[in-house]
């Protein structure tokens, strides 16, 4: 009798499957050649580059690179990298960071970050004073 009984539930499930005629819930699968949607990219312009509104800093906050070279000299660096520019100006007292980026549409780096630091042991120093000290005179 066991014997009957595992060979009639074996036919069960397929049995099962030539049933009634109902939905399954289960999606049938993707067609190879089916291409997944493709998004449209979004072009969008860059916000623009906020100016760090520093007293001590007028004249080089808004500067090009030009402008700036005529206050401190030839930059020690000049790095670009994108559609930025990193200029290095240095001097005993300290090292100065000015970062410039596009402006308007004309797409003119303008000097908008700067950054000061202690040319002995790289502690930050105050970016007003650090430009003072490293204009020319």
């Amino acid at each position: 009798m066991p014997r009957k009984l595992l060979i009639s539930l074996t036919f069960v499930p397929l049995l099962a499957a030539c049933g009634s005629g109902s939905v399954s819930s289960v999606p049938a699968p993707p067609s190879r050649n089916a291409k997944p949607p493709v998004r449209t990219p979004v072009r969008v312009s860059p916000p623009p580059p906020r100016l760090q509104v520093t007293p001590g800093l007028e004249g080089v906050i808004g500067a090009s690179g030009d402008d700036l070279v005529r206050q401190f000299g030839p930059a020690r660096l000049d790095v670009i990298e994108g559609d930025a520019r990193k200029l290095q100006f240095s001097g005993s007292a300290c090292v100065l960071d000015v970062y410039l980026y596009p402006q308007g549409s004309a797409r003119d780096l303008q000097a908008t970050y700067v950054d000061a630091r202690r040319a002995s042991d790289g502690q930050d120093v105050d970016r007003a004073a650090c430009v003072s000290a490293l204009r020319k005179r």
